[in-house]
């Protein structure tokens, strides 16, 4: 005896219907009413984010939302009022406004008019008319607001920082990226150092400050001092942060994450402070930073062997600098050294020796290696990712040692930059590049 789809209760719908991408709930919930009844059970719709067009009044739009338990919500270009969609969504939990350049801070004040207890995840990046004016109506009506994102906002200044750490302290995560205005000031409001003006955001756990130009070495000091629960930091293109800086993290035990990518005044003495400290670092991006060399890589041996995660892209590191490192760092997964143009096929074989967790390496840019030090690296056990890129061979190397994977199972992604300057992506099989039936050489990984 067979039994038919339309026999199954609502409760079993409900859970098929769970596992279908948004556009395929949507258009099950149009086939019959008794699938729309279990298409609409919240348990179909938890943790989907409504990404919405607001140009036109649509009376059953947000009721139909929250029918089904919808509180996640992205504005994807806003031409009506922003108040139309806080009315509407009582309880919402998140809303991404990112790129909305006409949001201004009379359209936000019209609609934060009063407590808005449910929303935990404001995105107000790139919603460049943004002003300190804005912060102040966030720090006044979103008190349980967790995670902020202002990047790209430049006309943040330090009041605004001072007003988000008198307004909200349950914040978590908070993204500062390429608010050119805010200085070591506005840190050490977030840090609590002005306690008669605002507690401080204490219990931050992410802090973005991305290309803020303005910090200095005063600003590290601030988050160490007051920002002891923090997991990630990055401070990638802060030029004025100097090894003096780095000092002061060197004791955060809780730090997690350090992103350190193309600040120009790092270098060996910096990465000895982190590495003498007592850091519990799991990720280090220290890419592009051309005063990082070999030193650095035997303190990184010595005290951040915990590393789970390092990035060292264009840094001025040899095979003698893998040497000292590889040995100590056995739980790595992910190295990224990819235009470090003095590793050659030693520098491989040595991580192919010792780095046997590895999942994922970036050599794009690596111009001395040869197909002998990849014939190594593909054997690693765990290896998925493998980037590559802007080789430098002769049309005789080409023809002579060109790479032969046709015979591969697709078991890890070779990624590459091609002749159309996009990335390619091939799937290949860690092993011995052989002779056999192939379909794919050298040439293709060559610009």
């Amino acid at each position: 005896m067979e039994t038919h789809i339309s026999c199954l209760f609502p409760e079993l719908l409900a859970m098929i219907f769970g596992y279908l991408d948004v556009r395929d709930k949507g258009r099950a919930a149009q086939v019959c009413t008794a699938w729309r009844d279990a298409a609409y059970h919240k348990s179909v719709w938890r943790g989907v984010e409504a990404k919405l067009h607001l140009r036109r009044a649509n009376p059953s739009l947000f009721p139909s939302l929250q029918a089904r338990g919808i509180r996640r919500v992205q504005i994807l270009s806003l031409r009506r009022s922003l108040s139309y969609v806080i009315q509407g969504m009582a309880n919402i939990e998140s809303l991404n406004l990112s790129g909305c350049y006409n949001l201004t801070d009379n359209g936000l004040g019209h609609a934060f008019v009063q407590e808005i207890g449910s929303l935990r995840a404001l995105n107000l990046s790139l919603c460049k008319q943004i002003t300190d004016s804005s912060l102040g109506r966030i720090a006044q009506y979103l008190k349980g607001l967790e995670v902020l994102e202002l990047g790209g906002c430049s006309n943040i200044t330090n009041t605004g920082l001072l007003l988000i750490a008198w307004g909200l302290q349950r914040l978590k995560s908070l993204n500062l990226r390429s608010c050119r205005h805010l200085s070591d000031v506005g840190i050490g409001h977030l840090a609590g150092m002005t306690r008669s003006a605002a507690e401080g955001c204490l219990g931050l756990e992410q802090l973005t400050l991305q290309d803020c130009q303005k910090l200095t070495d005063l600003s590290l000091k601030h988050i160490s001092r007051g920002l002891t629960g923090l997991r990630l930091l990055n401070l990638s293109f802060c030029g004025g942060i100097s090894d003096a800086g780095l000092l002061h993290l060197s004791h955060m035990g809780s730090l997690r994450s350090l992103n350190l990518r193309s600040c120009d005044n790092i270098s060996d003495t910096g990465i000895m402070h982190l590495a003498m400290g007592s850091l519990r670092l799991s990720g280090l991006d220290v890419s592009f930073c051309d005063k990082v060399g070999d030193q650095s890589l035997a303190y990184i041996a010595q005290g951040l062997d915990g590393l789970k995660s390092l990035s060292l892209c264009s840094c001025h590191i040899s095979d003698d600098g893998i040497n000292r490192m590889v040995r100590q760092m056995h739980g790595l997964r992910t190295l990224n050294i990819g235009q470090c143009v003095r590793i050659t096929d030693k520098g491989l074989e040595l991580i192919a020796e010792h780095l046997s967790q590895l999942t994922g390496i970036d050599l794009y840019g690596c111009t001395r290696i040869t197909k002998r030090g990849l014939e190594r690296i593909t054997q690693l056990p765990c290896l998925k990712v493998l980037n590559l890129g802007l080789w430098q061979m002769t049309d005789s190397e080409k023809e002579t040692k060109g790479l032969k994977m046709g015979d591969f199972s697709p078991l890890f992604t070779v990624r590459t930059w091609g002749n159309s300057r996009r990335w390619q992506e091939e799937l290949v099989r860690p092993g011995v590049f052989n002779s056999g039936s192939s379909t794919l050489s050298i040439q293709q990984f060559v610009t």
